[in-house]
């Protein structure tokens, strides 16, 4: 697809944003354009030319329609903490910041839903709706908007058992390119009306429209929560462990891999027990406490059989939140102990008969270029991550090299070349490899919502 030319922001489209939003809400500020011309990932800034923060669906609406009109580019973005560029504004034009779309709009307790606009973070979504007794389960560890991650169909650590972000949302509202406001999906649990839009602008990156609304699924806080830590001899040990485990009926809220680098790192940079030897991390929940004990000595069993040096059960809330906040933050204390190093951080999934498989062409490839790599995963669901690190052009492009290897294994395995992170920029070019022709439907849809293609240019799509 190629990505066609855009026309520049002028003094009067900065006058008619001012009239759209209020000149509060408009910024050709330089430090504006740097805040937002980067998130997390290790692709390169661009700057937008003007951020803009709108503050309701009408607005966002009459942006679009101006910005379509103009053949103006429009990158939405949430808070920044994408890890494949899908919101760097690769060509300029207009920045569309929903940090101030941030409000909770109804909680619909009985029914176990929420409506939200986009821009509030989901740490602070669960912080609000607790005192509902409910919780928003996909968690991607950084306090991600919840745009961003119905955008970007966002996973985590609880997708083993509560599903992906696109498991867990009802309804959207969603701003069309050339400005319309449409809603899609239902309420209701049940829906077989008409076609899945819902869906399709679900994991589309802003690329098809904007989200400017959306109704959530919520979950019961489980009453009995307890978290498992299982140490083992090699990581071909611990991940046979994980398809044994799912395999046994149990029902894990959280199974992850962490390998013994990051042990090592968190022992000591957090202070958690951990062993520095290939480790499982998981989670139960229940609503009895003869449950959880009954799932926790299953679990003990298979662990052992399956060669665990040690099992380590813990129900305290401090103690848990404490393994999961290491958890969480490995990513941030990899890049801290690190000085002058950065971190390419793949990111595929595979069938989870093939999770071992997969792992273990990673442990070869890593032994093959004597590299010094990372990895963790959500590995319950197939999921993993190695970061890899470069620090010149050089090992940049040997971390590209392998970045490589390692999809087309997943690719070849039946998998995806990206399991949560999305496509931004750094995965379009395995989409031909991965969808082959229905990569050209995708492109048909795309030229159907956004003609003039306005819509996060330069993602999603090979040029």
């Amino acid at each position: 697809m190629t990505t066609p030319a855009f026309a520049p922001i002028t003094p009067e489209i900065l006058r008619q944003l001012q009239e759209i939003l209020g000149s509060a809400r408009v910024s050709v500020a330089r430090a504006d354009l740097d805040l937002h011309a980067r998130d997390q990932s290790h692709h390169h800034a661009a700057l937008a030319e003007v951020v803009v923060w709108p503050t309701e669906a009408e607005q966002v609406a009459a942006v679009l329609k101006l910005a379509n009109a103009q053949h103006i580019a429009v990158t939405p973005w949430g808070v920044g903490t994408g890890l494949e560029g899908n919101a760097i504004p690769l060509h300029g034009g207009i920045l569309m910041s929903f940090e101030q779309m941030d409000k909770i709009l109804k909680v619909h307790a009985d029914d176990f839903q929420v409506t939200v606009q986009p821009g509030i973070g989901h740490k602070d979504l669960n912080a609000q709706v607790a005192r509902y007794g409910l919780f928003f389960p996909p968690d991607p560890g950084a306090n991600a908007s919840i745009g961003g991650m119905l955008a970007n169909n966002a996973a985590g650590i609880r997708t083993v058992k509560y599903g992906a972000t696109k498991d867990n949302v009802l309804r959207m509202q969603v701003a069309l390119a050339n400005g319309t406001l449409i809603q899609v999906g239902s309420r209701s649990i049940k829906q077989s009306s008409g076609y899945d839009l819902l869906h399709l602008f679900v994991g589309s990156e802003g690329t098809l429209g904007v989200i400017t609304e959306a109704t959530l699924k919520l979950t019961p806080i489980a009453a009995y929560m307890s978290a498992v830590v299982v140490a083992f001899e090699s990581v071909a040990a611990a991940i046979e462990t994980v398809v044994a485990v799912r395999g046994s009926g149990l029902d894990p809220a959280a199974l992850e891999f962490v390998d013994a680098a990051h042990c090592k790192m968190l022992s000591t940079a957090e202070n958690v027990d951990l062993d520095e030897k290939p480790t499982l991390f998981m989670e139960f929940h229940a609503a009895s406490q003869p449950a959880l004990e009954y799932g926790l000595e299953m679990v003990r069993e298979i662990c052992v059989e399956m060669g665990a040096l040690s099992v380590k059960a813990t129900s305290d809330p401090t103690e848990r939140k404490q393994l999961w906040y290491a958890r969480h933050a490995s990513y941030e204390i990899l890049t801290r102990n690190s000085p002058g190093i950065e971190y390419f951080i793949n990111d595929v999934a595979v069938p989870l008969s093939a999770y071992p498989a997969m792992v273990g062409f990673i442990e070869d490839v890593k032994a093959e270029y004597k590299l010094t790599a990372y990895m963790i995963g959500h590995a319950g669901d197939g999921n993993i991550h190695v970061d890899i690190p470069f620090t010149d052009q050089a090992s940049y492009d040997q971390a590209l090299h392998i970045n490589g290897l390692i999809v087309r294994k997943a690719l070849s395995l039946e998998g995806t070349s990206t399991g949560e992170h999305g496509v931004g920029i750094g995965k379009t070019q395995f989409m031909v490899e991965e969808h082959g022709a229905a990569l050209d439907t995708m492109r048909l849809l795309k030229h159907s919502l956004d003609p003039n293609g306005i819509l996060n240019p330069g993602k999603v799509f090979p040029d």
